[in-house]
């Protein structure tokens, strides 16, 4: 029964949605906060999704979101192909981590992450990580969260500069927070006006090989905290912006949505239909080499 009216919303959506602008979320889990497939379904075609893009769980943490990890990413993906596409994981500072994620890579996952462990940024592991990536052609996707996931991130610029070629694509409270040139690393979710050239900023701007992924509440909080930042943030970086959700809930819409309020932040503050293409669609096909 939970199948068919799974089935069934995502047909009425879909009807809704025909002709509107294509969006891919670079940024979803399975079983996240407890959340079923068939509900995580439901929901991303609520949201007007086309193309989702599913980051599984290491093989001994759930992401801190009880999210599963590869088999399950690729069992959706087989339900629904063409629908949904997986990235590879697995924990960088274990033996199975070049085994486990070129095994995932073979199977045709389209980037390594999310890479949410307690590493240093610059460490080995995190090179390790990138030399996949490299030999696979793939982006990574990190957290950033200070002194709890990929530690240091203002010495993260020593890995991309070492891996050139590898695409790195930065999120979390971290990341978003250090848009603004005067960030204390302790507020996970800071408010008032931003003052450009932070950290996330100057990346951004001199690395060819960093791009943002837009989601979760530390996205949203990045745009709404200061509007007309945002909007300059959205001129500067629109060929970085790649739009994710990372939102746990049942609904996909409204407030308890944070991944369908960051699509209505990036339509109201993108400077014109042009980026808001790139940020929500063409950044990501190009950047994750999506076709269709």
């Amino acid at each position: 029964m939970q199948s068919r009216r799974a089935f069934l919303l995502g047909a009425a959506s879909a009807c809704l949605l025909e002709g509107a602008d294509p969006v891919i979320d670079i940024h979803q889990h399975t079983h996240y906060s407890g959340r079923s497939d068939d509900e995580l379904v439901a929901h991303q075609r609520e949201m007007g999704i086309t193309k989702t893009v599913l980051l599984p769980a290491g093989s001994k943490y759930g992401l801190a979101a009880e999210a599963y990890g590869n088999d399950s990413v690729v069992a959706v993906c087989r339900r629904y192909p063409g629908e949904y596409l997986f990235f590879a994981n697995e924990l960088p500072d274990i033996p199975e981590a070049r085994p486990v994620i070129e095994k995932y890579l073979k199977m045709g996952a389209i980037g390594i992450g999310e890479q949410k462990f307690p590493v240093d940024s610059d460490s080995k592991h995190i090179d390790l990580i990138a030399s996949i990536a490299r030999a696979f052609d793939v982006p990574v996707l990190l957290h950033f969260q200070h002194k709890t996931y990929n530690f240091g991130y203002e010495n993260f610029h020593r890995t991309l500069k070492k891996h050139p070629r590898v695409n790195f694509i930065g999120h979390a409270q971290t990341f978003w927070g250090n848009i603004d040139k005067n960030h204390d690393q302790t507020v996970m979710y800071p408010k008032g006006r931003v003052t450009p050239g932070g950290i996330t900023d100057r990346l951004l701007a001199d690395y060819p090989n960093m791009y943002a992924d837009l989601s979760a509440g530390s996205g949203l909080n990045a745009f709404e905290r200061d509007e007309d930042q945002a909007r300059e943030f959205f001129k500067r970086h629109q060929d970085k912006l790649l739009y994710g959700s990372d939102c746990s809930d049942r609904v996909g819409k409204g407030k308890p949505c944070s991944g369908s309020q960051q699509i209505a932040a990036v339509r109201r503050l993108s400077p014109s239909p042009e980026v808001t293409r790139k940020l929500l669609y063409g950044n990501a096909a190009r950047v994750l080499k999506i076709n269709g």
